[in-house]
Parts: C-alpha cells; sequence; structure tokens
C-alpha cells in the first residue's frame, strides 16, 4: 500500500475511536464535519472548488452540511475507499492525499490534551521532508525574512528567499509540514531576531 492510503485507513481508526463529535484543529470543525469535508472533496466535484475559491464557499458548505447530515458510519467508509475511479483524486492519490490525510490525522490526534507526535519511519520522514519544503515554498512566501527549515542531519532547506534577518525553523519533517500547513500545534523551534520570529509566526499559512 502508499503511504497515503495506509494514512487513510489510519485516521479512519482515529475517527472512529473519536467519535463523531469530537473536536479537530480545523476551527470548528468535529470529526463528523471533517470527514463530511473529505468526502466532498473526493466525490464532490460540483462542490469542491469552494473549498479554495471564495466566492463559491457557500455553496461548499451547504453541500457538505448536507453530506455531514448522513450517519456517521457511512462518512468513514466513504473516506476510507477513497475517491471513486473517475475522481482525478484516484490517479493522483499519493500527490494530492498524502498530505491531506497525514494533516487532518493530526488535526484529530492533536486537538485533546496530551498528544505526543508519533515515531515515524524513515519511509516516512523521507515524504514528510518532501511535503514540508514543498509547501513551506508556499507558506512562507510573504514573510519579511528569510526562512530556512531544519529537519535534521542531511535536512536543512531555504524555502523563501530575502535579504536582512534569516528565521530558522527546526523541528522533525512531520512537524515542519504541519507548520507548513498551518498548524500550531507542532514541536518547532524558531531561530532568528525576536521581531522576525513573531512575523513568521504570524502568517497565514496553510492552503
Amino acid at each position: 500500500m502508499s503511504l497515503a492510503r495506509d494514512e487513510r485507513h489510519a485516521l479512519v481508526e482515529t475517527m472512529e475511536a473519536a467519535g463523531p463529535d469530537a473536536p479537530t484543529l480545523c476551527g470548528d470543525w468535529t470529526t463528523r464535519d471533517l470527514a463530511a469535508h473529505l468526502v466532498l472533496r473526493e466525490r464532490r466535484l460540483d462542490a469542491s472548488a469552494g473549498i479554495l475559491i471564495r466566492p463559491l464557499a457557500g455553496y461548499t458548505a451547504k453541500v457538505q452540511a448536507e453530506i455531514a447530515a448522513r450517519p456517521y458510519p457511512d462518512l468513514l467508509e466513504l473516506v476510507r475507499t477513497g475517491p471513486p475511479v473517475w475522481s482525478p483524486l484516484w490517479l493522483l492519490d499519493t500527490q494530492a492525499n498524502l498530505g491531506e490525510m497525514f494533516v487532518h490525522h493530526e488535526d484529530v490526534r492533536r486537538a485533546g490534551a496530551g498528544w505526543e507526535p508519533r515515531e515515524l519511519g524513515a519511509r516516512w520522514e523521507a515524504a514528510l521532508w518532501t511535503l514540508a519544503t514543498r509547501m513551506g515554498r508556499m507558506a512562507y512566501r510573504k514573510a519579511p525574512c528569510a526562512v530556512v527549515l531544519d529537519g535534521g542531519p542531511g535536512r536543512r532547506a531555504a524555502v523563501h528567499g530575502g535579504s536582512g534577518d534569516q528565521v530558522v525553523l527546526s523541528g522533525a519533517p512531520a512537524e515542519l509540514a504541519l507548520h507548513a500547513f498551518g498548524r500550531d500545534a507542532v514541536r518547532v523551534e524558531f531561530d532568528g531576531p525576536e521581531d522576525a520570529v513573531a512575523a513568521v509566526r504570524a502568517l497565514q499559512r496553510g492552503v
């Protein structure tokens, strides 16, 4: 199985154990809302554009609410089985779904107190480092200083250039990827001038 498929199944197991009303890191979404979002993204192409295009967000929210009204076990089964063969996301599973499944799995895991990072193997570390650097170039593009990611020995990348100050974000690739996707419940260290670090922390990150 691909990492994306493995993570999809792990996400469903975590959501099933948490129940439909558990909090997530996605604002006021519960696990039910998050499951509905994933189903919409993969199975309702007519409504998924509103995820990224603000003028279409109203229709997306309406369809998502309709999906969320389904029985929770049915929603989880739709998430578990993934996109149908006619969906572009079926062909692009690894490219499009690895980050989606990983980040949303952590959205459920880290929404409560007492969470700890998972111990991930070398294959995961490599994939998440690639994800962190790719997403980092988008997430930190508006930073007023240079931004460098340090994922440990052999993993250091400048994701945003600039003259003057530099901020280095250090952590495991998983933590750096989550921060680039806009999450703050992460184990990341910031090194640089205080004002520059504050500016990087305040950036509107993610998609």
